[in-house]
């Protein structure tokens, strides 16, 4: 078997997300490039050292780039070639920049929906009141939705973790309906050759159905069906792109002073909670943070009467 078809398998068992796959992939392809198509059971430490150097010092990668890069050679050479690096040495780390989130006032949120219609209008209003991630908006399927109480729960998540959120009641009416859409459009599915869904971890070869029932059914379909990485024709979710354009035309035209993004909700959603008193721990539960240091960013948007400090210009 092919190297990189070895590493796609063991991701695959490993069940990390078809992004990842893709990530570390292209990463580890770029790292063999580099070293001029050298394998590399043939190369260790001192090869990856110097291609994370080229990566900071050349390419200037930010420092999420850089340690993305790292953690697919090190899978690689832990998991596919069996051949632990062992120490890298020190290297030049690309530095990360401390920067506080951009935050939207409620009414600056508002004015942001005006210029949003239909899903997209739905998906933006799911990132700011249910504080879901744009991938994690987009991938709802309807077995993800409790309209008995309003929760909505998010599957495979950032780091392949579960988490239930909130499920505004603004938001159920229209979800329900994209409910019924979704029903309606499997219906004309299943009498036009059945297209499954796309589904995750060959769930299709454990429960052949699942692909054509209504709860694995997508909230947000695409509008064409595509070939997974099996090259089997499904329907996929609508794509994070897709959203992210919609958001940012919606920013633009809203005239907002700052610039912002889908990310920009979910950080307006956190500091309104805390603001408000929120415990912070049920903040970082329901953004679905590792840490609570990750949280803690947000006590410093808050955090902005200067301990009582005035301008002496006044």
């Amino acid at each position: 078997m092919k190297l990189m078809d070895r590493v796609r398998a063991t991701l695959r068992v490993k069940r990390y997300s078809f992004r990842t796959e893709k990530t570390y992939c292209y990463w580890i392809r770029f790292f063999i490039r580099f070293h001029g198509i050298r394998h590399p059971a043939t190369m260790a430490g001192e090869e990856v050292k110097q291609f994370l150097e080229h990566l900071a010092v050349e390419r200037h990668v930010a420092a999420a780039t850089q340690n993305q890069a790292l953690n697919a050679i090190v899978f690689l050479y832990l998991h596919v070639l069996d051949q632990p690096l062992g120490e890298i040495g020190t290297f030049s780390r690309a530095k990360r920049p401390q920067r506080l989130p951009v935050v939207l006032s409620h009414q600056e949120v508002m004015r942001v929906f005006e210029h949003l219609a239909g899903s997209m209008h739905l998906i933006a209003s799911l990132m700011y009141g249910s504080v879901l991630r744009v991938s994690e908006a987009c991938r709802l399927r309807v077995k993800d939705l409790d309209f008995s109480r309003q929760v909505i729960t998010v599957r495979a998540g950032k780091g392949n973790k579960d988490r239930t959120t909130l499920l505004p009641p603004s938001c159920m009416a229209p979800l329900q309906s994209h409910v019924h859409r979704a029903e309606q459009q499997l219906k004309k599915r299943l009498k036009n050759g059945a297209i499954p869904v796309s589904l995750p971890h060959a769930l299709d070869r454990k429960y052949p159905n699942a692909g054509i029932s209504l709860t694995w059914q997508w909230i947000f379909p695409s509008s064409k069906p595509c070939f997974d990485a099996d090259n089997r024709v499904v329907l996929h979710h609508i794509h994070t792109s897709a959203v992210q354009k919609a958001v940012k035309h919606a920013m633009c035209a809203a005239s907002l002073t700052r610039p912002g993004s889908c990310h920009s909700l979910r950080h307006s959603f956190a500091t309104q909670l805390l603001s408000q008193g929120t415990d912070i721990r049920t903040v970082q539960a329901l953004l679905g943070h590792k840490s609570v240091e990750t949280t803690q960013i947000y006590t410093h948007v808050l955090d902005n009467d200067f301990a009582g400090v005035k301008s002496p210009l006044g």
